[in-house]
């Protein structure tokens, strides 16, 4: 068989399976799921389609950063601080405040700091960008759809009251859609749950039970309160901690690699030295 007629028939088929016109979502969803068993769709195109409708559904309040957990900076800061800031989050952006997070100035992005002249008097609002407010409850394609057009890559989050709610960025609506993006830290499913780290250290994903971390370090943490040990790091702190944060429990180092606003991914664990 040529391939005009294998891709003819593929067309057929795929005709065949949506001759009739979906008469809702659930209906459109089971329609494409069984073009996927069927070998018509791939797996990852499945995914993205069904995240992209999820999406439509899906708003902003539910997947922003939240207001306390936002990563500021502070309009009286100095140059020093601003870098020190940056640094430590290693986030682009940063919303920009004049001392109560209610009052956001603008947004600053850490690329800009890169052209301060270090000799020079720093103002730190000669370098904000505008700042871009939208309400809580806009849909999450609605926004991708703005950012696009404006070429916006962050969103600050108002409450019906007018009052900062968080903040949202692209990566968090793409993030939705296309599922989570992978970076350096990022294991793949079948790695080990631990591995050691090229800077020294291991890598540990967050889901690793407390038994297995025990067993692997020779601790001995309760697996009463939490089963994994990311669930030991945030009921230690009583808050999902930031990126890069060191959380020290009974001899152990947990710094945080990877973490959104509602999970920690992964750890780099070190051993404490033992005081003399």
């Amino acid at each position: 068989m040529d391939s005009a007629t294998r891709s003819s028939s593929l067309l057929e088929r795929l005709s065949a399976l949506l001759v009739r016109e979906p008469e809702d979502r659930e209906q459109l969803i089971s329609l494409l799921r069984s073009a996927h068993q069927r070998h018509l769709l791939a797996a990852d195109a499945l995914g993205i389609i069904e995240g992209a409708l999820a999406a439509s559904e899906m708003s902003v309040r539910e997947v922003m950063v939240p207001r306390l957990q936002m990563e500021v900076v502070d309009i009286d800061d100095s140059l020093g601080e601003v870098v020190a800031r940056v640094n430590t989050t290693a986030h682009s952006r940063f919303p920009v405040i004049d001392r109560d997070r209610d009052n956001v100035l603008g947004i600053l992005l850490a690329k800009d700091l890169l052209r301060v002249d270090e000799k020079a008097i720093f103002n730190l609002r000669d370098w904000l960008r505008p700042a871009v407010f939208i309400p809580e409850f806009k849909r999450l394609d609605i926004l991708l759809r703005e950012f696009r057009v404006s070429r916006n890559h962050m969103a600050i989050v108002i409450d019906e009251y007018a009052g900062i709610a968080g903040l949202i960025t692209i990566e968090d609506v793409l993030e939705q859609i296309v599922g989570d993006i992978e970076d350096e830290y990022d294991f793949d499913e079948a790695d080990a749950n631990i591995q050691t780290d090229h800077a020294g250290g291991y890598r540990v994903k967050a889901q690793t039970t407390v038994g297995e971390f025990n067993e692997a370090f020779l601790t001995a943490f309760s697996d009463e309160k939490c089963q994994t040990v990311g669930g030991l790091v945030l009921h230690h702190l009583g808050r999902v901690p930031r990126y890069n944060e060191t959380v020290d429990i009974d001899g152990i180092s947990f710094r945080v690699l990877r973490v959104d606003s509602r999970r920690i991914y992964t750890l780099l664990v070190h051993r404490l030295p033992m005081a003399s």
